[in-house]
């Protein structure tokens, strides 16, 4: 409750002027604007208010400015919800999939349900914690959305979703403290999930269609035989897996690379064969490579791997492929720090990205030993080629203009 009052101050007319007042304060601001309007308002409506604002601010990067200045958010909430470019490509397939209506359980501030309402889906948002709640009922108002959204304050395990054509189950993978306060770090477990992961799998077998959001680094053989298993990604970041059910795929795999989407699906291709280093090196998105699709990514641009256990494709030809970054090998060198500053040194390279996979070097202790200095670019690959220690460096290869998935 001690959560809550301060949050319903924001929501009266009051406390909406004093939203209005700081928006866009600056760190070095607070004290001053803070000074100035405690002299009309309560300084705890003011704490508040400032509160709000430096998290309507951290927000704008999942939410968008334009929406994240209207919604309310709690600390936990801003960390742990959905980026909207994910949870609209994930309300999207449900809406393909014919569903109207989604019972979402765990729903946090609500980024998942405002996703779905906007494609039409009637949402029923349930999260047991009353002030996060009272956030996602506040942000569907603001959003316009309160009549596709029904929020309920209950423990999810004792909601019923009969009459509801879908579930999708967003379980804490962190420990935190009440009122979406951060408290803890990442839970590895799927069991450990709260709710844990096999009461959701019960959940999502009582509907005729679910989504399970999982953490990326589910281990494959905890997937179910009767799930779809997708991993997306957005901007090249791995942002979560999610266990489908009811899409006529049971046992399939996908990886999806947003922007775009761009999907590959897994087609029980065995490993790539290991060939020698050849003109360019292909990294393939980590999507691809959570989703254990690199062989297909391979077969795509006709490759094959550097080491059996590095997930790097080499080819000598250059294919263009959305699943993987390509770039162009100009040298190979045993692991030496030496070498490598004097090659360097005398390719004028000042601004070096390093990369590593199957290597143990931390990427700036490399940048600290060999100084680089001058105006080219170049990358170098930490990593291991037959089993040895190696180097490669190369430069990025432009992507192609972006066509049709």
């Amino acid at each position: 409750m001690n959560d809550l009052l301060p949050f319903r101050a924001l929501l009266t007319p009051e406390g909406r002027a004093v939203l209005d007042e700081v928006r866009g304060t600056a760190p070095a601001d607070e004290l001053a604007v803070a000074t100035r309007l405690r002299r009309e308002h309560s300084p705890g409506l003011v704490s508040a208010a400032l509160g709000q604002a430096r998290l309507r601010q951290r927000a704008a990067a999942k939410f968008g400015a334009p929406d994240a200045e209207r919604m309310f958010f709690t600390p936990g909430g801003v960390e742990q919800s959905t980026r909207t470019s994910v949870a609209t490509y994930r309300a999207g397939r449900l809406r393909a999939l014919g569903i109207r209506s989604v019972a979402d359980l765990c729903c946090g501030i609500g980024g998942d349900a405002i996703a779905l309402a906007r494609a039409g889906i009637r949402v029923l948002a349930v999260d047991r914690d009353p002030l996060t709640a009272e956030v996602a009922r506040a942000n569907a108002a603001a959003l316009g959305l309160e009549g596709l959204i029904e929020v309920r304050e209950a423990d999810v395990t004792e909601v019923d979703t009969s009459g509801w054509d879908a579930v999708f189950v967003d379980p804490a993978r962190r420990g935190g403290g009440p009122g979406g306060r951060p408290g803890g770090g990442r839970i590895f477990d799927p069991e450990g999930y709260s709710p844990p992961l096999s009461w959701a799998l019960g959940a999502a077998s009582a509907a005729p269609a679910a989504a399970l959001k999982v953490a990326p680094g589910i281990p494959h053989e905890v997937v179910p035989d009767g799930a779809e298993a997708e991993w997306i990604s957005d901007g090249g970041d791995v942002k979560e897996a999610v266990l489908w059910f009811g899409t006529g795929a049971p046992g399939s795999v996908r990886a999806t690379l947003l922007p775009g989407p761009r999907t590959l699906l897994g087609r029980g291709l065995p490993n790539p064969e290991v060939r020698p280093v050849g003109r360019y090196l292909y990294e393939p998105d980590g999507a691809v490579i959570r989703a254990h699709l690199v062989a297909e990514a391979a077969a795509e641009v006709g490759g094959g791997l550097i080491d059996p256990t590095i997930a790097y494709v080499t080819a000598d030809e250059l294919r263009a492929t959305p699943y993987a970054t390509a770039y162009r090998i100009t040298d190979r060198l045993p692991f030496n720090v030496k070498k490598l500053k004097a090659l360097l040194r005398e390719r004028g390279v000042g601004t070096l990205t390093v990369k590593k996979r199957g290597s143990a070097v931390e990427p700036e202790e490399l940048r600290r030993k060999v100084r680089p200095r001058g105006p080219n670019a170049a990358t170098v690959f930490l990593t291991r080629v037959a089993g040895a220690p190696t180097m490669l460096i190369g430069a990025p290869v432009p992507a192609p203009a972006d066509g049709p998935s």
